[in-house]
């Protein structure tokens, strides 16, 4: 019999939080304020709660280990968590602390904050979740969690890679720890200097580097990473005056709220899968931007299970980034959903020249790529050259690419049903009409599109001149033309 598989363990301080949003069109008659005709009233898990929930939709097993007690906001957050995280639970001394943002038309009108509790004794049961993990991800937020458990956080820096997401108002993080994931304002903070307008040192990458040093040969930690926004971020070692810029793959528009805790959970999942700091940093950035387009943690996709599990298929690997959850907010928001399929096994230029003019088309792409197992039936012995864990990694590093999803199945229809793409997208030698997909895209009015292709390029041809040598190599590519 196997053994379970180690899960990775969130510690930290749970929220609840509150979105309401509406129209503010009046000002009240008894002051100049202005009056919110509420539209959306919604509660969901905050904090650490967050998190565990973002690391969960990795595919991965995850433990929760904060502080709930007996309130109404407690047992809001553990009915919402309970059937995606395994809950290990400190007695809270007080209530939860709750959360509430008010907004008019998307535009923040003011925050109100309100309870507040203790945590107690850690018991057995977050002992031996420590114990066990693959990773540990601390989500400070200064309420006491990471401080009842700071000695046995310590002995797990020792066994397993730890990331640690600070707070100006909580505990430091751990020596030994793999990462430390302070913001832009938190680093400031956390050395006790102002904003950079008023103390003089700067907003510079340079500053930062020089900052996340400092902090990382305080903290003794491997590595600091400072995430500056839409900028992405700045991976910087002990001692070191080289860092590493980690830019955003492109600039997102939408709500930044739980980006920094996307970012935490995304880096501490890959260095749970043994990647290294740099990889785990550059995969944060990424997914923490499509979180932002996605509509951030306001998005209320984020809290749905899809009918057929969290993952599109069990044995395949699964992009971080929800390619469903993804589509749903941007057809909320009115833009377009563009799709398009195939195996990408050799990525070329044809395939990045398609994919390009296919992001162009709308306002999202979502590339469906065949498995492993689906390459294997099509293309024969010997196929896929690369496994599908490894092309996802390649068609997410595309600018143009905003998600990726996996699909099983000879033709990508199943999925395609779930996507319900506004345009479907094919390159090469096809008429729109003759494509097996059309007749499923007018079930929901989607449009099957073909753009041109780059000529003379194919992965079957990449891999019979890679095997026959140098002098198979011929002369160049032929210049860009459309397939007829």
């Amino acid at each position: 019999m196997s053994a379970a598989p180690r899960p990775l363990v969130v510690v930290g301080d749970a929220l609840l939080d509150q979105d309401i949003d509406g129209e503010a069109s009046r000002l009240a008659p008894d002051a100049p304020v202005p009056v919110v005709d509420v539209a959306v009233d919604r509660s969901r898990p905050g904090g650490a709660g967050l998190v565990a929930m973002l690391a969960a939709r990795q595919g991965r097993e995850v433990v929760l280990v904060t502080a709930l007690g007996d309130d109404a906001a407690s047992q809001t957050v553990r009915n919402a968590l309970t059937p995606r995280v395994e809950l290990v639970e400190l007695p809270l001394a007080g209530t939860l602390p709750v959360k509430t943002r008010v907004r008019a038309e998307g535009r923040p009108l003011v925050r109100v904050d309100r309870g507040g509790g203790t945590p107690g004794i850690p018991g057995r049961a977050a002992l031996a979740a420590l114990r066990d993990a693959r990773a540990v991800l601390v989500a400070d937020y200064g309420r006491g969690t990471a401080t009842a458990l700071r000695q046995q956080l310590g002995a797990a820096a020792r066994r397993a890679p730890l990331v640690w997401d600070p707070h100006p108002r909580g505990e430091q993080p751990v020596p030994g720890a793999r990462l430390a994931t302070p913001s832009a304002a938190e680093a400031r903070a956390l050395l006790g200097a102002a904003r950079p307008a008023l103390s003089g040192e700067g907003d510079s990458l340079h500053a930062y580097g020089g900052r996340g040093a400092r902090l990382a040969e305080r903290w003794r930690a491997a590595a600091v990473a400072v995430t500056l926004g839409e900028r992405g971020a700045i991976l910087t070692l002990p001692h070191s005056d080289s860092p590493m810029y980690v830019p955003a793959p492109h600039r997102a528009q939408g709500d930044p709220c739980g980006a920094g805790d996307c970012f935490a959970a995304t880096a501490a999942g890959a260095l749970a899968d043994g990647g290294l700091p740099e990889e785990a940093v550059q995969l944060a950035v990424a997914e923490a931007a499509a979180f932002v387009a996605a509509g951030g943690a306001g998005n209320p996709a984020l809290w749905e299970v899809p009918a057929d599990g969290p993952g599109t298929h069990p044995t395949e690997p699964r992009r971080p980034t929800d390619a469903y959850a993804l589509a749903e907010a941007v057809r909320a928001r009115g833009g377009t959903v563009v799709a398009a399929g195939g195996c990408f096994d050799l990525l070329h230029a044809g395939h990045v020249g398609l994919l390009q003019n296919a992001r162009r088309t709308g306002d999202c792409l979502i590339v469906c790529v065949n498995s492993d197992a689906s390459v294997g039936r099509l293309k024969g012995p010997g196929r896929p050259i690369n496994p599908v864990a490894d092309r996802i990694r390649v068609l997410s590093g595309l600018g143009c690419v905003d998600a990726v999803a996996v699909f099983d199945e000879d033709t990508p229809e199943r999925l395609l049903r779930r996507l319900r793409p506004d345009v479907w997208v094919k390159g090469g030698d096809y008429s729109a009409d003759a494509l097996p997909e059309a007749a499923v895209l007018r079930a929901w009015g989607g449009q099957a599109l073909v753009l041109p292709y780059l000529d003379g390029r194919s992965t079957t041809e990449l891999a019979r001149r890679a095997a026959l040598g140098p002098a198979s190599a011929g002369p160049a590519a032929p210049p860009f033309r459309p397939r007829r």
